[in-house]
């Protein structure tokens, strides 16, 4: 794994507890905030290298500079928290039907 990946990871975590925090009613707990976090952080960040996003030619090749630091928490961050969105959106409606 290289170090861009495991950004993404953090940051998705952190994204999804962050999303959790802001809207009440779609959060799925620390636990679940965190682990859809992660997952959403490193789909957002694979999204936005195949996109060819801004760092991801340097995050690519394994460089670790400002901007593909930047790009890789940013992604992972709003990745994360995109995706627990998604997921309590998801929980909600179907515990209501």
């Amino acid at each position: 794994m290289d170090m861009a990946f495991i950004i993404q990871l953090i940051a998705g975590a952190l994204g999804g507890n962050a999303a959790g925090a802001v809207l009440k009613n779609l959060n799925l707990g620390t636990l679940g905030n965190s682990i859809v976090g992660i997952v959403g952080g490193g789909l957002g960040g694979t999204i936005l290298s195949m996109l060819g996003g801004a760092g991801a030619t340097a995050a690519a090749t394994g460089a670790t500079d400002m901007t593909s630091i930047i790009t890789s928490v940013l992604s992972g961050g709003v990745g994360g928290g995109v995706l627990m969105a998604i997921v309590g959106a998801v929980k909600n409606a179907m515990a209501k039907s």
